[in-house]
């Protein structure tokens, strides 16, 4: 009984946020404060315990994927929001679930973790295992070089107890991978893509570059699912040594990594029980996550959310498009301090933007303008540019592309009414 005080005292303060519109994190902060070992003795009482999803870019996506495929298995699953993962987050998220005794009524609890709070989160939840998508360049003005964030995960992967899953095409976690299987404390397994997959994608997985001397041992190594081709939503995963076509709910080589990688953490952590025929057809019935290759209804046209959250978000979506954007609003904030990634960009799959947006929108079309490209107006409040897009004529395609940093993705999708950000995260 020594947290129903605490939980009481986080959701009286989850009530007050929510009259005021917003702050899902104070919950977390206000238990956290309380009782300080809230989620270590919450995550003690999993069957199946905690399993971590890590990575510079996908880990929505996987976490997302991941819950589908457990849950199809019969077991049930605690899981963070998308964006709540950090310690705060997560604590709020399993306020709105635990009893006041303490008891989180799930078997497993999957993750998104953010790199940067890593390895406090795994001092409290003490992970079984964790899946490492890629490491890529990501906010320099937070993490810095690509080999600051490859010590984040080298630290991470030492906390988790047991079995860590990596990409073996990723050079950073190849070496991460090597490291960890000659320490003998644990279990280390590969997922990938073949040669010829990579080749497929114009930019590969846009993996940072290591410039370390040391070569990455692990490119040999057999991955326990690996993408042989992907082509739009179309995709042949092997597993086990057999191909198995799929139907994915979104476009792109970076999708199908995600779902090999789902396979592979997903194979261990279910052991015996684990079914790749049940799996798949979790995958191809689930949903993207909000605002990555999101399609939206509005009236007679549709919306397509693609994110720019980095150089690798926003080249992986611009490669894996199967159509040529007829209308195009691109936004991007203030929040993103360094936005000079975007003349490494191939933009060569945008001909035309109708609409700049975002605090940033006149950088945005001096970038444009540098490759000679064209556009018809910058409306700087997105909601405003969202309106002017709809107002405008049908496309051809029937469909906008929206291109959106995360800020100007959730006042989006705000403004077109889905507000669905709070949902339940357990079932």
């Amino acid at each position: 009984m020594k947290y129903v005080l605490p939980i009481l005292a986080g959701r009286a303060a989850r009530f007050a946020t929510r009259l005021r519109g917003g702050g899902s994190a104070l919950p977390g902060v206000v238990v956290q404060k309380l009782a300080p070992n809230v989620m270590r003795d919450v995550a003690a009482g999993l069957p199946h315990g905690v399993v971590f999803i890590l990575g510079s870019n996908g880990k929505s996506t996987t976490t997302n994927i991941m819950t589908d495929v457990v849950r199809a298995h019969g077991l049930k699953v605690f899981t963070n929001p998308s964006g709540a993962n950090m310690p705060q987050g997560i604590a709020s998220a399993l306020l709105k679930e635990t009893s006041l005794t303490g008891r989180l009524d799930a078997d497993i609890a999957i993750l998104e973790i953010d790199e940067g709070y890593g390895v406090v989160i795994a001092e409290q939840l003490r992970p079984r295992a964790a899946v490492i998508l890629n490491l890529l360049v990501d906010q320099i003005y937070r993490f810095g070089e690509p080999d600051r964030v490859a010590t984040m995960f080298r630290n991470i992967a030492h906390a988790v107890d047991g079995y860590v899953a990596l990409n073996r095409d990723d050079n950073f976690l190849a070496k991460l991978g090597t490291e960890l299987e000659q320490g003998g404390k644990h279990r280390v397994e590969y997922f990938g893509s073949t040669p010829e997959a990579l080749a497929s994608a114009p930019h590969g997985q846009a993996s940072a570059r290591d410039y370390s001397e040391i070569e990455a041992s692990a490119n040999g190594a057999h991955p326990v699912a690996e993408v042989v081709s992907a082509a739009g939503n179309e995709a042949v995963i092997r597993f086990a040594g057999t191909d198995y076509p799929i139907t994915m709910p979104s476009r792109g080589l970076h999708y199908a990594v995600d779902v090999a990688a789902t396979l592979t953490l997903a194979a261990h952590t279910l052991g015996e029980r684990f079914d790749v025929n049940i799996a798949l057809k979790a995958v191809q019935a689930g949903k993207t996550v909000y605002g990555r290759g999101e399609i939206m209804t509005v009236g007679d046209r549709e919306v397509e959310i693609l994110m720019l959250k980095n150089l690798a978000s926003l080249q992986l979506n611009l490669d894996s498009l199967t159509y040529e954007p007829d209308s195009v609003l691109f936004a991007y904030d203030e929040s993103s301090y360094d936005p000079s990634w975007l003349y490494n960009a191939d933009l060569s799959k945008i001909k035309h933007v109708d609409v700049i947006s975002g605090p940033k929108g006149a950088f945005v079309a001096t970038r444009l303008a540098y490759e000679g490209k064209t556009f018809d107006r910058i409306i700087p409040d997105v909601t405003e540019a969202v309106q002017a897009v709809l107002d405008g004529p049908r496309p051809a395609s029937g469909r906008h592309t929206f291109f959106l940093d995360y800020d100007q993705m959730m006042a989006t999708r705000k403004y077109l009414g889905y507000k669905d950000l709070e949902a339940g995260a357990a079932s």
